[in-house]
This record gives C-alpha cells, sequence and structure tokens, in this order.
C-alpha cells in the first residue's frame, strides 16, 4: 500500500510534487521517490514495502529500456503466475509484483487489467509517446484522485495533497447538500470538493497534450450475464468455497507480518475458520474493537469463535474519552465526511497493528453486499434505503439547511440493470453506496498508521460468482447470507454460524448525548463560526439538538453529519 501523485504538464514543478508527495507521506514511510521528465510530467510516490523489501523495487519503477515510468498504490495478489507468464518475453530484476504490472502492461496494453486480481491504482507514464495511462481497480479499493486545470492534469491518493498545490479546492455544495439531504456521499468521480474528481472504480485514463480521456473497463454487468446460475445449493456452495480458499492464500502473499480483523460477525468468523485451515498460517493475531457497552459489543461471539480455534486476540477497548483526539486525526486524513464511532473505533485496531508490527490486516468487507446480509435486502423492505439500525424514523434533518443549499439537494438515481429488485440492490451498494464509502473510510484508516488492509471477499471472482446465483440461496426462510451461514456451520458451533447481523457496534447514540454532550456543542458552534456557516439554520440546528438531549434518540446520524462536517470543513 502506498501514495501515488503526479503532475502532467508543460511545466511540470519539482517542488509542488514534493509538496504533494509530503501531504500524504504516512501511506509510504519506506521510501518517496521521484521522476521528471522536463517539459512534461512529474511522477511521486511514497512506498509501504511489502512485497520485495528491496530498494530495487523503488517507485517510480522503469523497466529495462527507461521508456516507461510506473507509479504504482496496491497490490497484485496473482503476480506470481503473470510473471510465470511473462517470464519469456520480459528480464526481470526484481520478485516485486510492481515490476509484474508494468512489464504485463508493456506486453498486453490495456487488457492487462483483466488479467489482474488484486486491488490497485497506478499511472504509467510513457516517455516515448508523451502519454499518461492510468487505472483502478474493479471496485475502486484504491484511491485515485485528480484536477484538470487548463492543459495540466495533477493526480493523487489523496485529496489533501492535491489542495497542497492547487488554491481552488473548495467544497462541492451540491454533494453536501446531498449527504445532509440524502445520506449520500457522492457519485462515483465525484467528491465533496469542486474540480476535485475521482476515477471511478472499474475506469481507466489516459491523457496526452491536454486531452482526458476516461474508459470504463470492467463490464460487470456482462460478466453477471455469463455466469451459470443454474448449479444446484451444494454445487454453488462447493464452486464458491473453493474461490474464497483461493483468494485468501492469494493475499497471504507477503514479506511482512499478517494479521486480521474479526467482530462477532458470520463473515469475520468465516474468514477465521478458514485462515486456519492453512497450515503455516494458524495462530497468526487477530484483532477485535470493543467499548464496554454490553448492549453494542460484539466481543461475546468474537471470544467464542476465538474458542474455537485459539488465535491470539488482540482485544482493542474504545471509550468515549478518546473520540475528541480521534475523530481530530480521523478528519485529517479522510479528508470528506467519515462513518461516526465505529470508523474511529476500528481506527485503533490499526494503530495497535502498527505497535505490534503487523504490516498487513485482512478482514471480511463485501459479503454483505454479495450475499444479501443487509435488513433492506429482506422482501418489503424499503427499496430507497441503504442505512442500517435507525429503524422507521429518517435519519436525515433537511430541515437545518438554507433554503439556497437545501434547493441544490437532488435525490440520488441509481442505474438498475438488473431484472430484480435483490440484485439492483446489490448493484447499487457494491458500485455506488456501500461499498465505494467503506473503502474509503478503511483505505484512510489503514494508511493513517502506515499498514496495508486487504479485503479477501472482494476477489472479483467472488463477488460476481455470489451475485449472480438465485435470491434463494442468499435469503432462505427470512435468513440472509444462507450460504454463507451453512459453509460456516461444519467450522464452528452451529450458535456462531447463525449469529444475528447486529446494525451499530458502539452506543455512539448515548455517547453524543451524554459523554460527549459538550464537546458536541463545541462542534457545533465552530459550525457556526466556520466559512460555510451560511449553508445553515442554527434556530433549527439547536431546535434538534435540545430534542435529542431530551430523548428523540432513534438515530444519532444527523447528530454526527453536523459534527462531522465541522471537523472536515474547519480543516480545509
Amino acid at each position: 500500500m502506498c501514495g501515488i501523485a503526479g503532475i502532467i504538464s508543460s511545466h511540470p514543478k519539482e517542488s509542488d510534487l514534493r509538496k504533494m508527495l509530503k501531504k500524504q507521506a504516512h501511506r509510504g514511510p519506506d521510501h518517496t521517490g521521484t521522476f521528471i521528465d522536463k517539459d512534461f510530467a512529474a511522477l511521486g510516490h511514497n512506498r509501504l514495502a511489502i512485497i520485495d523489501l528491496s530498494s530495487d523495487a523503488n517507485q517510480p519503477f522503469t523497466d529495462t529500456f527507461e521508456r516507461y515510468q510506473l507509479t504504482f498504490n496496491g497490490e497484485i495478489y496473482n503476480f506470481k503466475e503473470l510473471r510465470e507468464e511473462l517470464k519469456d518475453s520480459y528480464h526481470f530484476k526484481t520478485t516485486s509484483d510492481t515490476e509484474v504490472l508494468l512489464a504485463a502492461y508493456i506486453k498486453w496494453g490495456k487488457k492487462c487489467l483483466d488479467r489482474f486480481n488484486g486491488m490497485f491504482a497506478f499511472a504509467i507514464w510513457d516517455t516515448k509517446e508523451k502519454i499518461l495511462f492510468a487505472a483502478r481497480d474493479r471496485f475502486g479499493v484504491k484511491p485515485f484522485y485528480y484536477t484538470k486545470e487548463n492543459k495540466s492534469l495533477y493526480f493523487s491518493s489523496e485529496i489533501k495533497a492535491l489542495g497542497s498545490v492547487l488554491n481552488r479546492v473548495k467544497p462541492n455544495e451540491k454533494v453536501w447538500a446531498n449527504y445532509f439531504t440524502y445520506g449520500s456521499y457522492g457519485m462515483p468521480d465525484e467528491t465533496f470538493f469542486k474540480e476535485v474528481n475521482q476515477l471511478p472504480g472499474g475506469h481507466l485514463l489516459t491523457f496526452s497534450t491536454g486531452q482526458l480521456r476516461l474508459e470504463k473497463w470492467y463490464n460487470f454487468e456482462e460478466r453477471i450475464a455469463k455466469i451459470n446460475s443454474d448449479y444446484s445449493f451444494e454445487e454453488a456452495k462447493e464452486i464458491y468455497l473453493k474461490l474464497l480458499k483461493d483468494s485468501i492464500a492469494l493475499r497471504f502473499r507477503a514479506d511482512v507480518p499478517l494479521g486480521f480483523n474479526i467482530s462477532g460477525g458470520v463473515d469475520s468468523s468465516l474468514l477465521l475458520a478458514l485462515v486456519n485451515q492453512f497450515e503455516d498460517k494458524k495462530m497468526i493475531n487477530a484483532y477485535t474493537f470493543y467499548t464496554g457497552d454490553e448492549r453494542y459489543d460484539e466481543l461475546p461471539w468474537v471470544e467464542k469463535m476465538i474458542a474455537t480455534t485459539k488465535n491470539p486476540l488482540n482485544k482493542v477497548k474504545f471509550t468515549a474519552k478518546e473520540v475528541e483526539k480521534s475523530a481530530e486525526l480521523i478528519a485529517e486524513l479522510q479528508d470528506e465526511p467519515f462513518g461516526g464511532m465505529p470508523t474511529l473505533a476500528y481506527s485503533k485496531i490499526f494503530e495497535q497493528a502498527q505497535k505490534d508490527g503487523v504490516k498487513v490486516l485482512l478482514d471480511g468487507q463485501g459479503m454483505d453486499e454479495q450475499w444479501a446480509g443487509y435488513d433492506y435486502y429482506l422482501p418489503g423492505a424499503d427499496s430507497q434505503t441503504n442505512i442500517q439500525g435507525v429503524g422507521k424514523k429518517s435519519p436525515f434533518r433537511p430541515d437545518v439547511l438554507t433554503e439556497e443549499l437545501r434547493s441544490l439537494a437532488e435525490k440520488p438515481s441509481y442505474p438498475e440493470p438488473f431484472d430484480n429488485e435483490l440484485q439492483n440492490k446489490q448493484y447499487r451498494d457494491l458500485f455506488y453506496t456501500k461499498i465505494p464509502r467503506a473503502l474509503r473510510f478503511n483505505d484512510r484508516i489503514s494508511m493513517a498508521y502506515s499498514t496495508e488492509l486487504r479485503e479477501p471477499f472482494l476477489d472479483h471472482r467472488l463477488v460476481e460468482f455470489a451475485f449472480a446465483q438465485p435470491a434463494e440461496f442468499k435469503i432462505h426462510k427470512g435468513v440472509q447470507k444462507f450460504m454463507l451461514r451453512e459453509i460456516l456451520k461444519p467450522l464452528v458451533p452451529e450458535n456462531i454460524s447463525f449469529a444475528p447481523k447486529r446494525p451499530l457496534q458502539t452506543p455512539q447514540r448515548e455517547w453524543l448525548g451524554e459523554d460527549l454532550k459538550e464537546w458536541v456543542e463545541f462542534q457545533l458552534k465552530s459550525l457556526k463560526n466556520s466559512k460555510n456557516s451560511d449553508w445553515f439554520d442554527f434556530q433549527e440546528i439547536a431546535k434538534e439538538w435540545n430534542s435529542y438531549l431530551e430523548g428523540n434518540q432513534d438515530s444519532s446520524f444527523h447528530i454526527w453529519q453536523w459534527v462531522n462536517a465541522a471537523l472536515v470543513l474547519n480543516k480545509q
């Protein structure tokens, strides 16, 4: 996991490139490198060394003839297999996946993307043709932000890097309005800041002589249409389990210590059970967070699971007293609004892993979306919602916005490429809502502590196969993620395989109104004194806050939105 940055311009300043790299230095503390093609391009890299720890694999990385320069963030998990294919046509000088990526591009061009199993955001500068080629992985695990300014292109792994050299990174009021009104975090190409775009997952970009072109390289819909969905339940279960084991095995490839995150749910319990089927990976460190509040903690389920495998368990406690300091740090690193207390608690796992010398963590992101695990996937549920644990009342309070900002809000509309509601909800969550924002939160958190996060359940082969299966394999007699539970059942005690999903993992509602009451009021005051105070009707905010303090706490999401806005906007 690393940071990438670049300037494609007739006058690229190395000083600007170094400013960008400094802003995201936490992403790669092991080496900082630059390449300058005078009057054309400047590429930079922050390295976190995971595979081939030698200096030979430092970046920007060039080929034998020094025509191409690569800056790459992520991992190509199947690099060993690709290297074997490429060894007769390319002379390798390292054992890194970085060099395999570049060799694959030289041989296959943009078609190399279809061959990669991994998470990646990279840019390749062709010093001969003066063309930039950049791409992002299928689901957008790794970030790629860019700004086109006249005939120049700036790109980086984090928005703050762009902001360090561009004076016009201002809030995108429409995206903020949609966030407050509908809970949207923007479309796949948007950010919360004007003229800062993100390359959507599964897309590539080329830039030459001031011309920018985007292209979708991963067509999920077409791939789903080609997958056999006529297997019996047992056949599908066997195929999926085989793919799952292979995905985990690929993500064990590293030259540094590994660990994994575990909650009390089915997903991470399955990950733990399968990890321990690899003889050389038994007893690796497991990490979980808890708050000490039994209404929300999943620790009892975690301990039951760990009792069957005997893995060392690192229990990381997160308390209300830590929120203020943690929120300030995470807001600065996230650049945009982020999930509430669970995101802060989750970040403490990575802090502990860093202290333990663990550089790679695996977790269970992605199962709910492919196997229909959220409550709103159930038949008859509201087809418009995508927020868990808020009851029937809306978690949003658009009345606190001024009429001017509220008028900018436009309810997001998502494609529905499939002929049934369930798959369209899953598609929305995979590419527009749940997964994009979770991946953004997780990338910034892991990078805050210079650790790499891998998501074996987001292997595209798994997602595609599960998505294509019949609805009854996903939800059976009201039981969600049914096939997953059936896979897990013989591996653990049954009370774990059918553990209920908890929509809330922290006492955020209680903390905001009690332990953190003064802190919330301080943030609301800072919002009132901010440059964006004209977005809000503070009399309405005061009314809603008083109602919350009086016990109207069906949801705390609106309170967190205002606190979050104060934290993020005051960092700009």
